[in-house]
């Protein structure tokens, strides 16, 4: 143990590897269905390792991979960001800044009455509030106090055992309440309403591995009998016969040559068709009714699958059964919706919004077309736009720094951290006005996100482990209980705010109040009880405003009790 100590302290960049490592490890044990989390798991990492190892913290390196972490988020969430400020009215916006002020002024009690300092505050916030990033910000704040280094360093260790303390119950309380308590509080059954939701919405509930209209595409060949219910209509009114089922006629056999049929074209008895659609609608609509034919050069049609990034503003807003009547999307089947990094279910009532990626199947001439009325193409890309990067970046950091506002008798700075997260978001949401602006693969972002803030609560793990007794001795079991409340309240004031003064729908209700604390294992929660996704559409429009408040709170809790 002691060679072990002196390695790490001799080599702490591997310190940090290593509490990564261990720290994934804890993140993904579950008890109960209830785990950590591979960025609780890594503070915990490094306050283990840090009670038989001081190992020196670099604190650039630190700021380093937490702005680039900001960043990412910013990026990701950037698309959704203005969107969530306009969608269903203000209420998801209005539900998400309720929550999250709640919580704030909440927390603002408890220090006051438990005598909190400004580091224990801080982690009281970040881990009540299951918000990691808050530590960051909250560092920043700290380490810009006009106190001794020690004192600095040492109200920073603070935040790490006061986050430790309080993120089991912040992440569990959260989890219970949108998925248990709140629905007996409100006295519905989740089950029943989302079922209700779904056919407001027109999802049609299906066996596992079974997809519906909007979702599968498939091509098959089929004969026409003499006495077939479609001879002698037009290609446009034999589409028509089933507009339900979305079957389009692609091309036509007749006496041995190929055709390519237009709108008015005939279909006459002895024509081989070629129709796309749904496979069990194909199976179950017209095998009864045709011979299916196995005609490969008739079937042999370019099918582009493909993600487009929805950007022009007309289909913003519009449900998908009224984009599927647009003539541009004949042809064209919908495989799935990705909105913030979240799949939305599919069905006719559901909207589309600008920024989400839509992935689409059909013959490669009519998503060519497509991509005209929807925005632009995904092509995969390995190449990270590295100059808007570290461009943006560093404006955001500037303005954060020049960007003040009092609290009490000292003024707070908006922090490089906050200035980076806007930067961020500014960045993803110019992306969806000019696609190939500041293009950063998926892969990417996801390894600035992962591994940037993982990285970032390791070290301070790392920093808070030589104290992390002691301040839980000095902080004592008030923390703990305080941190329920900080959790509790927020949940409960924004429950019977969103259903009895915004009248929003239970379901979403629940899916809002988890992205307002940016929990996405409460939404998940709420769709396992519920046995429905439509949870997601209440957690998307309120986890970016959750992500932006959330995080600001570490630097203005820490104004405030500094103050």
């Amino acid at each position: 143990m002691v060679w072990l100590e002196q390695f790490l302290v001799k080599y702490p960049e591997l310190a940090v590897f290593f509490a990564i490592s261990l720290g994934y490890w804890i993140g993904g044990i579950k008890i109960g269905g209830f785990g950590l989390g591979p960025v609780t798991g890594s503070l915990f990492a490094g306050i283990l390792i840090g009670q038989f190892a001081e190992v020196p913290i670099a604190g650039m390196a630190k700021s380093f991979l937490f702005l680039l972490f900001l960043f990412g988020i910013g990026y990701s969430v950037g698309p959704q960001f203005l969107q969530a400020l306009k969608r269903d009215g203000m209420k998801p916006v209005l539900l998400a800044v309720v929550v999250c002020v709640t919580g704030l002024l909440t927390a603002v009690a408890v220090a006051k009455i438990l005598g909190l300092d400004p580091g224990f505050a801080a982690g009281l916030v970040s881990g009540s509030l299951t918000e990691s990033p808050a530590m960051g910000t909250a560092t920043e704040a700290i380490q810009a106090l006009p106190l001794p280094e020690a004192e600095r360093a040492r109200l920073v260790a603070h935040i790490a055992v006061a986050d430790a303390v309080c993120y089991i119950f912040g992440a569990l309380g959260v989890i219970l309440f949108c998925s248990v308590v709140g629905p007996k509080l409100l006295g519905i059954d989740l089950t029943a309403e989302a079922l209700k939701l779904e056919q407001e919405l027109g999802i049609k509930r299906t066996a596992a591995g079974v997809v519906s209209a909007w979702h599968r595409f498939e091509l098959r060949a089929y004969r026409i009998a003499k006495d077939a219910p479609i001879v002698g209509l037009s290609r446009a009114a034999a589409e028509a016969k089933f507009p339900e089922h979305r079957l389009f006629i692609q091309r036509v056999r007749r006496q041995g040559a190929i055709l390519q049929p237009t709108e008015d074209f005939l279909v006459e008895a002895g024509d081989v068709i070629a129709v796309s659609g749904r496979r069990e609608t194909l199976v179950d609509v017209l095998d009864p009714r045709a011979e299916e034919v196995e005609d490969r050069e008739l079937l042999d049609i370019p099918v582009a699958a493909v993600e487009m990034l929805l950007t022009h503003r007309e289909l913003a807003g519009r449900n998908l059964e009224d984009v599927a009547k647009e003539g541009w999307a004949r042809s064209l089947y919908l495989a799935g919706i990705t909105r913030g990094g979240q799949d939305i279910p599919l069905g006719p009532g559901v909207t589309l919004e600008r920024g989400d990626i839509l992935r689409l199947i059909g013959p490669e001439p009519v998503v060519a077309d497509a991509a005209r009325q929807i925005g632009v193409t995904i092509a995969p890309t390995t190449a990270t736009d590295f100059f808007v990067l570290g461009l943006a970046i560093f404006l955001g950091g500037l303005v954060g720094v020049l960007v003040t506002f009092p609290i009490g008798d000292i003024r707070v700075s908006l922090s490089t951290s906050v200035g980076t997260l806007i930067a961020g978001l500014v960045v993803g949401h110019l992306r969806t006005r000019f696609p190939l602006f500041g293009r950063i693969p998926d892969a990417a972002v996801s390894l600035m996100t992962s591994l940037g803030l993982a990285a970032f609560v390791a070290m301070t793990g790392l920093h808070a482990g030589p104290v992390f007794a002691a301040a839980l001795a000095e902080a004592g079991v008030g923390l703990l209980f305080g941190g329920m409340i900080v959790t509790s309240m927020p949940m409960i004031i924004g429950l019977y705010f969103g259903r009895y003064v915004l009248r929003m729908n239970p379901i979403l209700l629940l899916g809002g109040l988890a992205g307002a604390q940016t929990m996405t294992a409460g939404m998940a929660a709420v769709q396992d009880r519920s046995g429905s996704p439509v949870a997601v559409l209440g957690y998307t429009p309120t986890v970016p405003i959750g992500h932006i408040l959330l995080t600001t709170w570490g630097t203005v809790i820490v104004g405030i009790v500094a103050s």
